[in-house]
């Protein structure tokens, strides 16, 4: 009876921790002189299924929601196929900004949906258990995003003229996913949105409300695609991890 009972409780935590990742991939790549960035190769494999493929691989996540422009709904759907997206998946079609794209995508994720872990599509090297890791600190605080020491020296700049240098120790890189509960998640974006407002990050759309954000530690390896430049790291980085560095 007692081994019965510690199964139930288990199924009955297991329902109320479901997770919904949504991935923002509805941007125009801008720096990359136009060109889809999601879609080049990165080592034989596109940007955007490296990104899913990770979430496939983490634990916490139940299903994955895309938010891409309206002219890659097919294409993503088709990189799912291709490259052996299991978890649910859905594609819908993204805002003028990303908080309207993220909103958009939120608001399809599964009604049981406790958390919702927010990605950047052009973040491909995130690792599942450091995905897994935001998503369990989430679940105890309401809003958890990974982070790393920044490196370098930081200045505060107007017109091209330093005004303040913070201290280097109190300063990081959040990266993302960025993991909230639901309905905090939704309330923030459409508050953001319903004010014309563009949030730097989903964090940024939370801290609004007076919410405390909790970080997790992040990878110095887990790089967003920008630049050209970030395809050859990227592209080097996974060699190494591939050991064929």
């Amino acid at each position: 009876m007692g081994r019965l009972l510690d199964k139930l409780l288990r199924r009955d935590r297991s329902a109320q921790e479901v997770c919904s990742a949504v991935v923002a991939a509805a941007g125009s790549s801008v720096r990359m002189g136009g060109e889809n960035k999601l879609l080049l190769p990165l080592e034989g494999i596109p940007v955007l299924a490296r990104t899913l493929l990770a979430l496939e691989n983490a634990s916490r996540v139940a299903e994955i929601v895309v938010a891409v422009r309206e002219d890659y709904l097919l294409i993503t759907a088709e990189l799912c196929k291709v490259y052996g997206v299991k978890k649910p998946v859905k594609i819908v079609r993204g805002g003028a900004t990303r908080a309207e794209s993220v909103l958009a995508a939120a608001l399809e994720c599964r009604e049981d949906a406790r958390i919702i872990a927010v990605h950047d599509g052009a973040r491909p090297l995130a690792e599942p258990g450091m995905i897994d890791r935001v998503i369990e600190l989430a679940l105890k605080s309401n809003a958890a995003a990974p982070a790393v020491p920044v490196k370098d020296t930081v200045k505060v700049v107007r017109e091209g003229i330093v005004e303040s240098t913070p201290d280097r120790e109190s300063l990081r890189a959040v990266q993302t996913p960025q993991a909230f509960d639901a309905q905090l998640l939704r309330a923030a974006l459409q508050s953001a949105v319903d004010l014309g407002l563009s949030p730097g990050d989903d964090c940024a759309a939370v801290e609004r409300l007076g919410k405390e954000i909790y970080l997790t530690e992040g990878s110095y390896e887990n790089i967003k695609i920008t630049t050209p430049e970030d395809m050859a790291v990227a592209a080097a980085l996974i060699r190494r991890r591939e050991g064929r560095l």
